[in-house]
């Protein structure tokens, strides 16, 4: 039985590590992973239930429609869903392959309409602002989607990417159930603000890339990067994939290494036990392309960090 925590005020019991779906949308469209089999994926959803895994994050935009279209395949074949989180504020040209950005109440609206269609659900457990963009937009589209949970279309709302202002914005507007941001070894601003602020205001946290794309899992080289899909977007635009940061984070990797073979664990486990030593932190997003890479994740739960074990990562990571 994997561990879990409450998803802010909601009551919701969420396992501490859930699947992310990102990847399965493939590659063709500018924040892709490359080519992806959607029977594999479908395995891989399939795994991370079985693994005791009780919630699945989404988007719209991944894939553009695609990585839901495929996880609503899936949900089919299930006779108990899971807890099942999408986002929206990004809209894409079917031609074009473009994305923009809106936050208008008829736009928020059809997106919520589209994904239940792909997703084939009646209601959708938690719908997120995926960015805070147009920011003068942000209340108009919490507003909808406040309108969309008391239609009983949405059960709760989240926010991405928010920062406390902007929560503070839309917070009277309707309780925010939770905040997804970036948390990870590598990228650690949610810290100082943001969990304190969520913690005091009971919104939960479900933080997204605490492996930084794959960089925390130990399996990736200079040589995996040259290797890398040219449409994986890692390999075209993320910084951290790049030279000199490259450099630099491999030889963080490696001195995480013993800390990771002492305990018994994998970089991985590691990785995520360390964002969840965080009691301000409800849930780790952990992406799965493959059923055999949910295996090496869902044991995470279980791992807690000595007081010992975090000092010495910490002074790895301050390097």
């Amino acid at each position: 039985m994997m561990k879990m925590r409450t998803l802010g005020y909601t009551g919701e019991q969420l396992t501490t590590v859930g699947l992310g779906t990102w990847a399965h949308g493939g590659g063709d469209w500018g924040f892709g992973w490359g080519a992806q089999d959607d029977a594999e994926s479908v395995r891989a959803i399939r795994a991370a239930l079985d693994t005791g895994m009780n919630w699945v994050d989404t988007a719209a935009v991944y894939g553009l429609g695609h990585a839901e279209e495929v996880l609503g395949r899936a949900l089919k074949e299930l006779p108990e869903k899971p807890f099942v989180a999408t986002k929206c504020s990004l809209l894409w040209d079917d031609e074009t392959r473009k994305t923009r950005s809106s936050l208008r109440a008829d736009s928020v609206r059809a997106e919520c309409e589209a994904s239940l269609q792909r997703l084939g659900l009646e209601v959708i457990d938690l719908y997120q602002i995926h960015w805070p963009k147009p920011d003068e937009e942000i209340e108009e589209g919490w507003g909808a989607v406040a309108d969309l949970i008391r239609e009983g279309k949405v059960r709760y709302g989240g926010v991405s990417n928010f920062s406390v202002d902007q929560m503070k914005r839309v917070q009277s507007i309707h309780p925010i159930a939770s905040l997804q941001p970036p948390y990870s070894m590598l990228e650690r601003g949610v810290e100082s603000e943001l969990l304190p602020w969520c913690a005091e205001n009971e919104v939960g946290v479900i933080v997204y890339s605490p492996l930084q794309k794959g960089l925390l899992t130990g399996k990736i080289d200079r040589a995996y990067v040259e290797a890398m899909d040219d449409r994986d977007h890692r390999k075209a635009r993320d910084p951290m994939f790049q030279e000199l940061a490259l450099t630099d984070i491999l030889k963080k990797v490696d001195r995480l290494r013993p800390i990771a073979a002492a305990l018994d664990i994998n970089l991985t486990q590691l990785a995520i036990a360390w964002v969840l030593r965080r009691s301000e932190v409800t849930a780790a997003i952990v992406g799965a392309r493959r059923p055999d890479q949910v295996e090496g994740v869902a044991p995470a739960s279980d791992v807690t960090l000595s007081e010992q074990t975090v000092t010495e990562i910490e002074s790895i990571l301050a390097g």
